[in-house]
This record gives structure tokens, C-alpha cells and sequence, in this order.
């Protein structure tokens, strides 16, 4: 455990720091300490396994202690499933302990080892493909595609990514075959909408839900690029429902002329009269 790591400050600009309790923060930069900078045999589920660099064979409760006090296995928990679906880290469990693989960990790591001054070993990938694989979304029931692009990760609980499961969802209810998009591309449309757009998160949820009721819209604005693109449109639109709305419920509800009096009930005999004249003149 002697030497010394690198920790890039673009991390500080990244979703998964950024989006990161203190908590997490703490047990990602302890993960980062602990996985080993050499390759080391272990044992790992009974047999020899040797541990590659940037892998540790650890348990939730040794990392919990690390990290010190504040944090709980539970945090730790939480944080690992976290960090997967950021694809930081790899995670394999057993009983008793747990196998972690830091992604590209030798990629960022490679100039020296600090510990010797030896040339560490190129990079090689530690985790499998995804791309072909589909993640499913706990809290929908929606089979979405994980997203290829490795600058943005959006955190499901991050506004861009809920704005985006809204809008699949929405589709969804008018066209049930509506092939599963990359939620983690959408919310980079929708993040652009609010950072360059100065869009509000309140703004755009109208539209979203007002744009999937439309007859004509909701056949067109299938993607947030395309509600981006029309957005300043559908306000006007919507500006225009609202006011003609408005002005129609006016017209059928002015008070009455001040020399308005209530009439009065028709008599027995107005009552016989308005009988005859309808046989007569049936309508």
C-alpha cells in the first residue's frame, strides 16, 4: 500500500463526482487507494486467482472501515451499485468477500508506478462490453440501451435523465412499440436545453406532457433534440391554447345588464296556451 496515486481534476467536472453525496466521494477516492498497483496472487472463491492492477478482493466492511468514521456498509452499498452504472467500477460478490475492478484504471495510472519507478503495463480493458446489452430501469419496468459515450453518465435520480424517462414514458402510452431509446444521450439533450436554453426543468415537463396529449405533436417531437429545436414554437402554441380558452370561457360567463330582472313562473293558463301551440306547430 506504499506510494502514492493520481487523481485527474477533471473528475471534479464528471457526473459521478459532481452528482455525488460526500459520502460516496469519500469511499470513491478509498477504492482508488486500494486496489493494488501490481499484479498479486489471491485467493478468490476457494481457488488462486491473480489480481490484476487496478482489482482489489476486498468486502463491504473492510471498505467501510477504510473510509473511517460516517460511513456505513450500507453507504458503501449504495455507492458500489452506484459507480457501476457509471461504469467506474466492476463488481463481483460472494459470501464472504468481493472482487472490485477499477474501469481503465491502468489507462490513468500509467506513467510509473510512484512506489518502484518502473513503467506500469499498457492498458487493457477490465470489463466486459456492454453496449449490446440492455439496463433495466428499477423504479419503471423500462428495458433501456446503456450509452456508449463515455464523457456523460447520467445518474437516474438526475433531472436530464428523469426528464428524459418522462418523455420515453409518455411516447410509450401513444405507441407501445416505440423502440427503446439512450436515455444517456437524451439527457444530454435535455442538459443542453437547460444549461444553453436557459430552459427551467418546469418549463420543459409542460411541454413534454402537453406535446405527447397534441394530436399533431405528439407524431412529431419524438426526442428531445426535436422538442429543443420546436421548443420556442410550442410555447407560442400553448400561449395561444390558453388564451383562446380563456376568452371563450369569458364570453359565456358576463354578468348580466344591470336592468336584468329575474323572470317570473308561467301560470296554469300560459302553461295550456304554450301546450297547443306546440301540437300546432310541431317541430
Amino acid at each position: 500500500m506504499a506510494g502514492w496515486i493520481k487523481v485527474y481534476r477533471d473528475l471534479l467536472e464528471k457526473p459521478i463526482w459532481i452528482e455525488s453525496t460526500p459520502e460516496q466521494k469519500t469511499i470513491l477516492i478509498t477504492i482508488l487507494m486500494m486496489v493494488n498497483h501490481h499484479k498479486k496472487e489471491w485467493e478468490w472463491q476457494g481457488k488462486p486467482y491473480r489480481v490484476k492492477e487496478g482489482q482489489v478482493i476486498t468486502s463491504l466492511d473492510s471498505i467501510a472501515q477504510k473510509c473511517g468514521k460516517g460511513i456505513s456498509v450500507q453507504n458503501v452499498r449504495s455507492a458500489i451499485k452506484r459507480f457501476e452504472k457509471y461504469e467506474f467500477l466492476t463488481n463481483e460478490s460472494t459470501n464472504k468477500n468481493r472482487l472490485i475492478t477499477v474501469v481503465n484504471w491502468v489507462f490513468y495510472q500509467h506513467n510509473h508506478d510512484e512506489s518502484t519507478g518502473s513503467q506500469q503495463t499498457s492498458n487493457k480493458q477490465l470489463t466486459t462490453n456492454k453496449n449490446d446489452k440492455e439496463l433495466k430501469n428499477g423504479k419503471e419496468g423500462i428495458k433501456v440501451k446503456p450509452s456508449s459515450r463515455k464523457s456523460k453518465a447520467y445518474d437516474e435520480e438526475s433531472t436530464p435523465y428523469q426528464l428524459s424517462l418522462r418523455l420515453f414514458k409518455n411516447i410509450r402510452k401513444n405507441n407501445p412499440t416505440f423502440r427503446a431509446p439512450n436515455l444517456q444521450k437524451w439527457s444530454d439533450d435535455f442538459r443542453l436545453m437547460m444549461e444553453r436554453d436557459n430552459r427551467t426543468e418546469k418549463q420543459i415537463t409542460y411541454l413534454i406532457n402537453w406535446c405527447q396529449q397534441d394530436s399533431f405533436w405528439k407524431g412529431n417531437i419524438l426526442s428531445p433534440s426535436k422538442l429543443r429545436k420546436h421548443f420556442d414554437l410550442l410555447i407560442v402554441k400553448v400561449t395561444s391554447e390558453k388564451q383562446g380558452k380563456k376568452k371563450s370561457v369569458q364570453d359565456f360567463s358576463t354578468e348580466r345588464p344591470s336592468h336584468w330582472e329575474e323572470p317570473r313562473p308561467l301560470t296554469k293558463e300560459e302553461l295550456r296556451l304554450m301546450k297547443e301551440w306546440e301540437d300546432e306547430f310541431p317541430y
